[in-house]
């Protein structure tokens, strides 16, 4: 799968160990079984389950455990342990050795009843539930109403739809959640749709200066929303059901669905243009690689021209870009791709920025929905000219033949 070749001999097997390490921290493994290899001295913080069949004890137990302990972010604020053995006295043993004897609180999760329906802490302070959130949320924030007005209704629904979203990754954690969302997958996206809508808004103003009230502490859970997913080829399956029912309710449904993403939301117009020439589409998905491929094409050559860019090089680099999944502005890799510029003035870095920017959102539009993962140029192969003397030209037959070649 990976192209790798190694064997086991001494010197040989630290590479392929080394590989399949770097592997486990770029997420491009699943799964990793192992019996007594990766259970100390190796960090991948995205690593999120750990199962468990051997008896493990004190330090060892403790290191093992802490391969999925690692916090990594928003979504990742706990790692989840999963035992076939009873480990429970050892559990307790280590930590009572090697951490706070009271510490059992700590680093087991209370149980799903607890964060569901809410619960009281042992100084008798009331945690809110997520149904009391969810309640809440329908009560203030009906979807009945078109738009929330008012910057304080508004820092409202932020903090109480990002409190929502922080628990609901919590609750996902518990099989018992699947069947008590209490809230539809639709009306879940339109509650996500605002939420961005707001994030948008709310950076434009501080953007500009426009409101002086809005403050720092608000704090928009993109990570979060980015793990409720709604990727291309749901909404490729949706464009083929409008095209065999032409519903206006499933066109309704696609919408809905692209606002409520952050990786679709600048993808919009793309989709939507796809979705007008729908009718005469026989494959939906093979019409989309082919139209996403022409598009990306397209509009990457007139940024080129458009700035005067080094095709070649340009290209390269936008190739390295989507492999990668990131574009890299470090380095000199921009200065690489662009023409001459005096640096007088500053002209050179209003130039690269304005580069930069014009990448980043061809970037962002052409990200994650398909298509071609080669930015080659599409007219490199080599060109043959058939070039015909007149028979009256006045050259040697020796001389006629090299100016033929």
């Amino acid at each position: 799968m990976f192209r790798t070749n190694y064997d086991a001999s001494g010197d040989k097997f630290q590479n392929y160990y080394k590989d399949v390490s770097l592997r486990m921290k770029n997420k491009e493994l699943d799964l990793l079984i192992v019996v007594n290899m990766f259970l100390t001295g190796f960090d991948a913080t995205t690593m999120n389950t750990l199962w468990v069949d051997k008896n493990l004890k004190m330090h060892g137990l403790i290191q093992a455990f802490s391969r999925t302990n690692r916090i990594l972010n928003s979504i990742k604020t706990f790692g989840n342990i999963i035992c076939f053995r009873n480990l429970q006295k050892r559990v307790d043993s280590a930590i009572s050795l090697f951490g706070n004897k009271e510490a059992g609180g700590i680093v087991l999760l209370r149980s799903f009843k607890d964060y569901y329906f809410g619960y009281e802490t042992a100084d008798g302070k009331s945690i809110q539930g997520y149904t009391d959130m969810i309640e809440e949320l329908t009560g203030k924030f009906p979807l009945s109403e078109p738009q929330i007005v008012g910057e304080q209704n508004q820092k409202a629904f932020i903090s109480v739809f990002g409190a929502i979203l922080r628990m609901r990754n919590l609750l996902l954690s518990f099989d018992e959640f699947k069947a008590n969302e209490l809230v539809t997958e639709r009306d879940l996206q339109d509650y996500l749709s605002r939420y961005q809508d707001l994030r948008d808004e709310w950076n434009r103003k501080r953007e500009s200066g426009e409101s002086k009230d809005i403050t720092d502490d608000i704090v928009f859970e993109i990570e979060l929303i980015k793990q409720i997913e709604i990727n291309i080829d749901y909404i490729l399956m949706l464009v083929k059901k409008y095209r065999d029912s032409h519903c206006k309710e499933d066109l309704i449904t696609i919408t809905k669905a692209i606002e409520a993403s952050p990786e679709l939301r600048s993808k919009k117009q793309l989709i939507e243009n796809f979705i007008a020439r729908v009718n005469n589409l026989h494959n939906v998905l093979d019409e989309w690689q082919k139209y996403v491929n022409n598009e990306r094409e397209q509009e990457l050559e007139t940024i080129i021209k458009a700035e005067n860019l080094k095709p070649t090089e340009t290209r390269k680099f936008m190739e390295n870009a989507f492999r990668d999944g990131e574009i890299k502005t470090a380095g000199t890799d921009i200065d690489e791709l662009m023409p001459p510029v005096s640096r007088f003035g500053g002209r050179r870095a209003k130039k690269k920025e304005g580069i930069i920017d014009k990448l980043k959102a061809f970037f962002e539009k052409y990200f994650g929905i398909g298509g071609s993962s080669s930015f080659a140029q599409q007219d490199n192969e080599e060109t043959v000219y058939e070039v015909n003397l007149p028979e009256d030209l006045p050259l040697a037959a020796d001389s006629r033949e090299e100016w033929q070649k």
